[in-house]
């Protein structure tokens, strides 16, 4: 297969200097998500989208929110608390009992906290946390390893500024991404904005890719593409996967206003994700094996390898291998120069 990979970035703040500054101007007068660090190319506009190494932009930083980061680390424990039983914990079942899981009495009681103290802590107020009462915390819980870094992040945010993930995918990257002819591959960013891709990754997904600049975004595309033409074979177990890991890339950009018009946004627009994202799902990002229909070839089993760009912090390659041999033929069957795709399956405002 041959052409240039397709892209889509540009910077989405105003440059500042030093690792102190704090991203200003994207936060009032945005009309959609494409003018908020998506995608601003069409395809086939890499060389006008991409400028050179040397006139890159300077790196943008956002202060951590702390009022933001208490009220987040407040809610996950109130999620994580009403998921304990009592019984889980050796405490007796009372008849009057109304409250769901276990009370913040009792957490504190467990945790060897003081009932008030742990009162404020869910509650967000600005009191001081230790790591060996979070461990505490975490064990009374019942929080898995994932779960208790996440809390350590809310609970202890770092005075120094996040360096925000730049959208725009070197020249070497793209050439990478022309490479793999036989496998689907594309680069997103942390919020799953896909800023390029391959010919085969736009047969895979035709109509994400044929999406208005700003909607090519893999979260839009499970929670608002109608079932129908849905590309997720297994969607409920996708979404639970890529909630967890979307849950805990938040923890790290919490205050960055691109964030949090973007899970506004989402909220907003599908109940399924306000749904999803109410419960605080929290997990790691590694490979998967997912299941993609296509209406031309059928379902495409394969497994998304995700390797994190060194050079573009906040960038991920991910390519996409089949793994058995009727999803390779089938891949091949839409690699071929003189596949004709089928026409697309419309929706009113899609």
């Amino acid at each position: 297969m041959t052409g240039s990979p397709r892209t889509d970035a540009v910077p989405d703040t105003v440059p500042h200097s030093g690792p102190d500054a704090v991203s200003h101007g994207v936060s009032d007068g945005l009309p959609d998500r494409g003018d908020r660090g998506g995608i601003t190319a069409e395809p086939g506009s890499a060389a006008r989208a991409h400028p050179p190494d040397s006139e890159r932009a300077t790196p943008q930083y956002v202060r951590p929110a702390r009022a933001a980061s208490r009220a987040e680390l407040g809610a996950f424990l109130r999620s994580r608390r009403e998921r304990i039983t009592p019984d889980q914990v050796g405490i007796p079942v009372g008849r009057r009992r109304r409250t769901p899981g276990l009370r913040r009495e009792e957490v504190a009681q467990l945790s060897g906290v003081g009932v008030t103290w742990y009162t404020w802590l869910e509650q967000g107020r600005p009191i001081n946390v230790s790591a060996q009462v979070i461990a505490g915390i975490a064990r009374t819980l019942r929080l898995d390893a994932v779960e208790s870094e996440h809390v350590k992040r809310l609970a202890c945010v770092p005075s120094t500024a996040t360096l925000r993930a730049e959208n725009a995918v070197d020249a070497d990257t793209r050439v990478l991404l022309d490479d793999f002819a036989t496998l689907p591959a594309v680069v997103m960013n942390e919020r799953y904005d896909v800023l390029a891709y391959n010919e085969l990754y736009a047969r895979v997904f035709p109509a994400m890719v044929a999406c208005p600049r700003g909607r090519r975004n893999m979260i839009w595309e499970l929670f608002t593409r109608p079932e129908c033409c849905n590309p997720f074979h297994e969607w409920l177990q996708e979404c639970q996967g890529v909630v967890g890991v979307l849950r805990g890339t938040y923890a790290r950009n919490i205050g960055d206003p691109v964030w949090t018009a973007f899970i506004d946004e989402l909220v907003e627009a599908s109940p399924e994700f306000a749904k999803a994202w109410a419960a605080h799902p929290i997990s790691l990002t590694r490979t998967r094996v997912k299941f993609f229909r296509h209406l031309d070839v059928g379902v495409l089993h394969v497994r998304g390898i995700p390797t994190d760009l060194v050079a573009s912090p906040g960038q991920r390659l991910n390519v996409f291998v089949p793994q058995d041999e009727e999803t390779r033929e089938r891949l091949t069957r839409l690699a071929a120069p003189d596949f004709v795709p089928s026409a697309p399956h419309v929706h009113a405002g899609m």
